[in-house]
């Protein structure tokens, strides 16, 4: 079936090049260019991996804080208790609780964007594995969301800390700030996350790792990156 697309969307692909592949810096600017929505738009990464997810030790994931953030408000909550649950509220956490918020969870409350725990509240957060995992949203060691170090956690997500993972086909969707950003800024954080995806890769990972990078805002047609010399510049294919 044909995917229908915008008026806006017709006239902005009008604008790229879809027979060659641009640099980091182009991008972000014709990506701001292309952004004509009534709203601020996200501007995202799409990565194409040669990894295969079936395979435990060739998922991709991690975290990567972007210089300039992300440019929206995120909201955090927190499993703790004891003492634990004042420095989480003291350090800026939304929604601090240990049972009680689990069963508000269960009960259908889903307003946060990241949830974090201390390991002593593991128990109790495990018990949410089928409603978080689906999305995304399940504390994690591997991803820095279950410790101790609830003020740090909290303030390097707020300033713009972001988890990736690698999907069932081998795609990974990233944001890098919003169309409102400065280009260079939106470069600079594209280039963050492209360093760290590239450094995460598997050592079973055979042949080429890094396939396809795009650029795009949230109503605007993808921009091809140049994939091969992102790869050489980071030092892995």
């Amino acid at each position: 079936m044909a995917v229908k697309r915008s008026r806006r969307y017709k006239q902005a692909a009008e604008n790229v090049d879809q027979t060659r592949y641009f640099t980091v810096e182009e991008a972000a600017e014709l990506v701001k260019k292309n952004a004509t929505a009534s709203f601020d738009e996200t501007v995202e990464l799409a990565f194409k991996l040669g990894v295969d997810p079936r395979q435990a030790d060739q998922m991709v994931r991690g975290t990567v804080a972007l210089p300039h953030g992300t440019g929206k408000s995120v909201k955090v909550i927190v499993f703790a208790k004891g003492e634990k649950v004042r420095e989480a509220e003291e350090a800026g956490a939304d929604v601090v609780g240990g049972d009680d918020l689990a069963e508000k969870i269960q009960s259908g409350w889903m307003e946060f964007d990241v949830a974090v725990a201390t390991p002593d509240m593991m128990g109790s957060v495990g018990k949410l594995g089928r409603i978080l995992g689906p999305r995304g949203l399940m504390p994690s060691p591997k991803s820095g969301t279950v410790t101790f170090d609830l003020a740090q956690t909290i303030k390097d997500i707020k300033a713009g800390k972001i988890e990736y993972r690698v999907d069932k086909n081998a795609n990974i969707h990233v944001p890098v700030g919003k169309a409102s950003f400065e280009s260079g800024k939106i470069a600079e954080n594209a280039f963050a996350v492209i360093e760290n995806i590239v450094k995460a890769r598997p050592a079973s990972s055979k042949g080429i790792y890094l396939r396809r990078v795009c650029m795009s805002s949230t109503m605007g047609p993808g921009l091809r990156l140049d994939h091969v010399e992102l790869a050489s510049r980071f030092g892995r294919k």
